[in-house]
């Protein structure tokens, strides 16, 4: 039972420079939301990083505002937080699945994407997954975007090349 399992939580990364967060909240299950909210916040100001709050009407509209976001602002990451329960139509599927595959190809294209996007079969499970004194998810999925923050600003500064420095203005070429 995954309540039960023990399981490794990596520390928060430290940062030399200031670090800004957006949490994309779905309050659709406000109770299960607000738990979620209430453990991101913490994770993110025990690690000392600024953050904002949006909220989206479901968890079908937090990867395009986490796109609209990117674009327009100064964000170095964000954290999706909402609830998906199974009901009686395939919509379970169709939310879960877009969604996630949303957030991860925003990722894939190097946005530092925390998912707290919780997908369960019945409100017990998500009241025990949201609880920041228990599973702690949204916790967890702040600590996620800050460990992607800070993989992205180690490799900022690398340069690209195959085994040499690019031409600059210093150099001369024949």
């Amino acid at each position: 039972m995954a309540a039960t399992e023990e399981h490794t939580v990596l520390p928060a990364p430290t940062f030399d420079k200031p670090v800004k967060v957006l949490i994309v909240v779905s309050p659709y299950y406000s109770d299960i939301a607000n738990g979620l909210l209430t453990g991101a916040r913490g994770a993110l100001e025990a690690a000392g990083v600024a953050h904002e709050s949006v909220e989206m009407p479901g968890a079908l509209e937090i990867p395009t505002a986490i796109g609209i976001a990117d674009r327009a602002s100064n964000f170095d990451g964000y954290v999706a937080l909402g609830c998906v329960i199974r009901g009686e139509t395939t919509h379970y599927e169709t939310v879960c699945n877009d969604s996630s595959r949303a957030l991860q190809l925003l990722g894939l294209q190097g946005l530092c994407i925390g998912n707290g996007i919780l997908t369960v079969e019945n409100k017990a499970q998500a009241d025990v997954r949201a609880d920041p004194d228990g599973q702690n998810k949204g916790g967890g999925a702040a600590l996620a975007a800050l460990h992607l923050i800070a993989l992205a600003r180690k490799w900022t500064d690398t340069r690209k090349g195959i085994g040499f420095l690019p031409a600059g203005d210093d150099t001369l070429l024949a």
